[in-house]
């Protein structure tokens, strides 16, 4: 896999398992033989407007059998993909096309409308939509009307850029994080290994495309001939639906996916006994949720950490290891990993101690586009790379995020970290989920707030949930306030969006619903 290069992931398994199921979404299935022509097809659509070896082209839309067609197409193209969270607004996505200067925008009609002037702005020649073209577009299906289903290979090397992948921009602009084709085709390859995933397993995931976690699983499952369970995005219910019908093996997903499905009231009527394994990245696990998942159904939750500077993840519990709760596992295949000063990262922290983690290898991204400055300040001229989270390493190399440095909450000079606290909130019985968040306070300067979304039909109160914490946490540790919501702000991913909680303090909360710790 160190020398394979994205375009050459359908030709090889359609080789050798041209019948079997490759893609399931909705009622579609579509075989690896189906798959291979497809992608052929639109290549060969893309080529006819022009698309060269290195031209860039967007990728703006849910999870769709044509979104995952265009990405083969475009690698097979010789092109560089460019994946975008289909949550951007109309000017995220100008900024997004305009800074990577791509070609070709592959979209749906209701997104394209706000975006047909980026024709006249820039490099962008052409727009095709996922369904009824409009005016200043081209359909799919028009892309892949008469165009030859066998193509030759573009001559992609494992050095060349694959994929520009910009990052969620929390703070100013964007940065794209260039990808070459080893660092994503070799991610999904040991991703695929510490679990041991095999052409035997039905691989589940709600997770988005655009994303990298999704992009992952969805290679891997092509590398290896899996047969790919895809939603169009997750919903829980259609998530139990799919592992009962298709008897699915393996899933991956981020927390909140699990703690819904969890929660849903009729999740002891599903049958998940085809379930071997299910995955979790993105941010931490409680262990009191993976250990629930467990007996439920009979199926261990391995936890993992990874980032889209690295194409996927680069620390993952291994399927043949011990399972440690609460840690994202150990270094995968090739990389390196170590915990650092902070304040001096050339300082290697000792076993135990909370420092910044740092990484390398080669799933280490190629640098950001165009942001030279970004890319000194993220990888070291040594080529170890800044993940900006705190993390601990056990004496048997087991890793522990504690948490983003970002997020960290300083309270009257304490470091609280809210993944801590939302481990022990989540261990109690009436919890589905919980976020943690940092409030101002004048006295000492944040406090720490927890937001709960309650089981269904469970009750609790907030000096409840206080005294819980109390019980397993550090005093200074424990939420200042509590309030109980319906639901929590997520990405489109659905990770939980720390910073957007302080939106749910607007909405005026029932008797009982918030309290106040009195200070001390």
């Amino acid at each position: 896999m160190l020398t394979k290069t994205i375009d050459q992931i359908l030709p090889d398994t359609a080789r050798r398992l041209p019948d079997k199921a490759a893609l399931i979404f909705g009622g579609r299935t579509l075989t690896y033989r189906q798959l291979e022509a497809l992608t052929n097809q639109a290549a060969n659509g893309l080529k006819g407007l022009g698309v060269k070896k290195g031209d860039r082209v967007t990728l703006f839309a849910q999870n769709s059998p044509e979104w995952m067609i265009s990405y083969h197409a475009i690698a097979k193209a010789g092109g560089v993909l460019n994946p975008v969270n289909a949550m951007l607004t109309a000017d995220e996505l100008a900024y997004v096309v305009k800074d990577c200067g791509a070609r070709v925008l592959i979209t749906t009609p209701d997104r394209a409308k706000a975006v047909l002037h980026l024709k006249d702005e820039g490099t962008l020649n052409a727009i095709v939509v996922i369904g009824d073209p409009i005016d200043g577009t081209m359909s799919f299906s028009e892309l892949l009307a008469g165009r030859a289903d066998t193509i030759a290979p573009p001559g992609n090397t494992p050095d060349d850029l694959s994929t520009i992948c910009y990052t969620s921009g929390t703070t100013g602009f964007p940065k794209g994080a260039m990808l070459s084709q080893r660092n994503v085709v070799l991610n999904a390859a040991m991703t695929a290994a510490m679990n041991v995933r095999t052409q035997h397993d039905v691989q589940l995931t709600g997770l988005p495309l655009a994303h990298v976690y999704g992009t992952v699983v969805m290679n891997l499952s092509f590398l290896y001939g899996l047969t790919f369970v895809m939603l169009e995005k997750f919903d829980a219910q259609q998530a139990l639906e799919a592992i009962e019908r298709h008897k699915v093996t393996i899933m991956d997903g981020v927390p909140t996916m699990y703690l819904y499905m969890l929660a849903h009231p009729d999740f002891d009527k599903y049958d998940l006994s085809s379930m071997r394994v299910a995955v979790v990245g993105g941010q931490a696990m409680p262990p009191a949720k993976s250990t629930e998942w467990q007996q439920r159904v009979g199926a261990p939750i391995l936890e993992l950490w990874g980032m889209t500077e690295l194409a996927g993840p680069g620390i993952m519990q291994h399927s043949y290891c011990e399972n440690r709760l609460g840690s994202v596992g150990i270094m995968m295949p090739f990389m390196q990993g170590r915990i650092v000063d902070p304040a001096d990262p050339s300082r290697t922290l000792p076993v135990g101690e909370v420092g910044e983690l740092m990484v390398k290898g080669p799933f280490n991204m190629l640098g950001y586009y165009g942001n030279d400055k970004a890319t000194a300040e993220t990888i070291e001229p040594d080529g170890w790379l800044h993940s900006g989270d705190l993390c601990k390493m056990d004496a048997d190399g087991y890793f522990y995020i504690v948490d983003r440095k970002k997020d960290m909450i300083l309270t009257a000079g304490y470091n609280i970290y809210p993944a801590e606290i939302e481990r022990v909130v989540a261990a109690h019985p009436a919890v589905a989920m919980v976020g943690v968040g940092a409030k101002p306070d004048p006295q000492k300067g944040e406090i720490a707030k927890a937001y709960i979304v309650l089981k269904a039909g469970a009750k609790a109160d907030a000096a409840g949930i206080i005294e819980h914490c109390r019980r397993h946490l550090a005093a200074y540790k424990v939420p200042r306030e509590v309030q109980f919501v319906a639901a929590l702000p997520t990405t489109s991913s659905g990770k939980i969006m720390r910073r957007e909680l302080k939106t749910l303090d607007q909405d005026v909360p029932a008797a009982g619903q918030v309290a106040e710790l009195a200070s001390g």
